[in-house]
């Protein structure tokens, strides 16, 4: 059976004992490891693999042919992405210098030019839901480039603010930047729900329920013998150090990737209603989301 994930640890950890033969009854697995942007793009165009992980925002294009997995996926608190501007006390290309021990304004976007890494999204949503409540008359220019490109084009004054993700958190104030806002926190406090990052989808021709199953089992797998996995997750994890490998599985991996949940399930269709409403993802049929 062909599957795709990225070679990100979470997803390693989640998916070593199935792709390795550890789940009874589970097929043999053909892995195509890919950035999430391309599995939204293979997805969307239907020639995508039978199995794949993809963002919670590309589920409106893709859910005529796919239908999403309870479990397997990502959702988190604490995780959310990030808005960087130039940090307080230099002046920003937004024209105008911050008080240094300032929060910047939110305000300061309005009608400026924001680097963002998709636009098929799970940040890109929440960038735009919260500017459509914070920033007055909205932005100006999405612009998308790598996601490496962006806090340097921030610095450099090419950009007036970036969206940024992942290990961003930790790296931003080496580039001189200040945070404007944690996507992640607003989020949570606007709605009580955890972030929707990454969805299992499967083709709706498939046995859902025993694709469901075995991957349940995969991540209890992966819980009840954390070191067996050891070795193919750092073999994909692009030269991470270790102990960020496994903050970054403690982070993504938690009891949404077992079972949605309410809550989760929850957090999927309030992010697309919201999007939704906003023209930044198409009408569908809420339905399909739980079957």
């Amino acid at each position: 059976m062909k599957i795709a994930y990225s070679p990100c640890p979470n997803d390693t950890f989640v998916f070593h004992a199935w792709a390795h033969g550890l789940i009874p009854g589970a097929p043999e697995l053909d892995v195509l490891y890919a950035d999430i942007d391309i599995t939204n793009k293979l997805a969307a165009e239907g020639s995508g693999p039978d199995v794949l992980k993809i963002s919670y925002a590309a589920l409106p294009w893709v859910l005529k042919d796919y239908a999403l997995l309870p479990c397997g996926g990502a959702l988190g608190r604490g995780c959310g992405p990030l808005v960087l501007m130039k940090q307080s006390g230099a002046e920003g290309t937004a024209g105008r210098t911050e008080t240094a021990g300032t929060m910047p304004d939110p305000a300061m976007l309005s009608g400026r030019r924001v680097a963002v890494p998709s636009e098929r999204s799970t940040a890109y949503l929440l960038f735009r839901l919260w500017a459509a409540q914070n920033v007055p008359g909205g932005v100006g220019e999405i612009v998308v480039m790598p996601f490496h490109e962006i806090m340097p084009a921030v610095r450099d004054g090419l950009i007036d603010a970036g969206l940024v993700i992942h290990e961003a958190r930790f790296t931003y104030p080496s580039y001189g930047l200040a945070l404007l806002t944690d996507l992640g926190s607003w989020w949570e406090s606007d709605t009580n729900l955890p972030i929707p990052l990454g969805a299992i989808i499967a083709r709706r021709s498939m046995d859902l329920e025993a694709l469901a199953g075995w991957a349940r089992a995969s991540v209890e797998y992966a819980w009840a013998h954390p070191e067996a996995s050891r070795d193919y997750v750092m073999a994909h994890a692009q030269e991470m150090d270790p102990q960020v490998a496994q903050q970054h599985i403690d982070l993504y991996v938690n009891e949404f990737t077992a079972d949605l949940g309410e809550s989760g399930y929850g957090a999927v269709l309030t992010l697309l209603q919201r999007a939704a409403e906003e023209g930044l993802v198409p009408q569908m049929d809420y339905a399909a989301l739980l079957k």
